[in-house]
């Protein structure tokens, strides 16, 4: 099965809706793309939360160990990890009740995309939601 990301305005759409984005691999150091996107998601309005077990906060906020450890709801679990780490980050997101996994541009796992999407979650991969945010943004 090949992965199909939503469509542009589908997209669009997920990006006005959503509050909350689980960063799952953020970085807490500013030279990291993860750190650079998190950030201007912040910068847009976004609340970010880092979930990392190595750092103990990025751009402000405490880092969770863990996604079962981020308190309330999630609207998007963005990730920033290997593509073959994908499918235990999937595994592990699949029970948070959240409704979006994008996964950052160039990270590709269509396990984890077959193992979600027949769950009935939205999944975006090999998508930048910084550039998505800035494409549709108006």
């Amino acid at each position: 099965m090949a992965i199909e990301n939503p469509s542009r305005d589908e997209i669009k759409d997920i990006l006005k809706k959503a509050k909350r984005i689980a960063v799952v691999g953020l970085s807490n150091n500013p030279d990291r793309t993860s750190y650079l996107v998190s950030a201007a998601m912040q910068n847009a309005g976004y609340e970010i939360i880092p979930v990392n077990p190595t750092i103990d906060e990025a751009l402000g906020v405490k880092a969770m160990a863990s996604l079962k450890d981020v308190e309330g709801p999630v609207d998007i679990v963005n990730v920033f990890r290997r593509s073959e780490q994908l499918f235990d980050v999937a595994k592990e997101f699949d029970g948070i009740g959240a409704p979006i996994f994008w996964a950052q541009q160039g990270l590709v796992n269509e396990e984890a995309y077959e193992f979600l999407k027949s769950k009935g979650y939205t999944v975006i991969m090999d998508r930048c939601i910084k550039v998505e945010h800035a494409l549709t943004k108006y």
